[in-house]
């Protein structure tokens, strides 16, 4: 899914708020569908260019989360901004900078790679010629280059996650969201996906927020945020979320703190 934003007049842009501390801000967000509570007064930050992960099994809440980041849900109950900009009240300069890949595969699979870009950059109110630079740009960095004239369907899983990962990056976003973006790949399509996104923090500055429920994809120097049924538990970089929980390891930390062995299943 391709999410539209609002474009300033060509040769404007509109003026960032003073100093905002974080790339994404949620403050005391609660999401509910009917009687059942989704979200329950979750507050936490992911700052600038650095690597956050959302860390819980499935009906944790993550998507939801994401969800009313990106404004599939409109945010009842708390608030959510993006460099300061707020996405219920100034939606448009808050999803501008946003890049999002979401679990379910949103590529039009009888598009060529090339045709899913345009129709991603158009929406951005990106002209011909920009859009072809930034195209070719954004695919020799996840190594897709050489696939541009094909149809997606011809893709693997793993290289259909890569295009729609330079999908999300064609409209220069400092902040990127993941939803569970490594699920049904196989171990080396899971490794490069991860080392590509986490070379982007260095050398795009971008923000990130990797929603996960695999313990592994956590790496020492982490921010992680460990979310439980629509609670979160705790949140600070993983040696921190490990000493409170007087555990050895993020895995024995998560096990700890939700009462659950992550690592069933897996």
């Amino acid at each position: 899914m391709t999410l539209p934003t609002e474009t300033p007049p060509p040769g404007t842009s509109a003026p960032e708020p003073e100093a905002p501390a974080a790339a994404l801000q949620i403050s005391h967000v609660s999401h509910s569908y009917g009687k059942r509570k989704a979200l329950d007064d979750v507050s936490f930050s992911v700052r600038p260019a650095s690597f956050t992960v959302l860390l819980g099994l499935n009906g944790a809440g993550k998507s939801t989360l994401f969800s009313l980041i990106t404004r599939l849900y409109g945010v009842r109950s708390g608030a959510i901004s993006i460099f300061g900009w707020d996405v219920s009240r100034t939606p448009g300069e808050a999803l501008r900078r946003l890049g999002v890949v979401f679990q379910a595969r949103t590529l039009d699979l009888d598009l060529s790679v090339e045709q899913n870009l345009r129709y991603h950059a158009a929406l951005h109110g990106m002209g011909t010629a920009e859009t072809k630079a930034r195209s070719a740009d954004v695919l020799a960095k996840v190594d897709m280059l050489d696939r541009v004239n094909d149809k997606v369907r011809a893709l693997s899983g793993g290289q259909m996650r890569r295009v729609e990962i330079a999908r999300a990056l064609l409209h220069r976003p400092r902040m990127l969201l993941l939803d569970e973006a490594t699920v049904g790949l196989d171990v080396k399509a899971r490794a490069d996906i991860l080392t590509h996104v986490r070379s982007l923090i260095e050398s795009e500055g971008i923000g990130v927020l990797w929603a996960t429920h695999l313990i592994d994809e956590v790496r020492d120097g982490d921010d992680v945020v460990v979310l439980h049924r629509g609670k979160l538990l705790d949140k600070g970089d993983v040696a921190e979320v490990c000493a409170r929980a007087g555990a050895p390891g993020m895995g024995a930390a998560f096990n700890r703190l939700t009462g659950v062995d992550a690592t069933e299943g897996n």
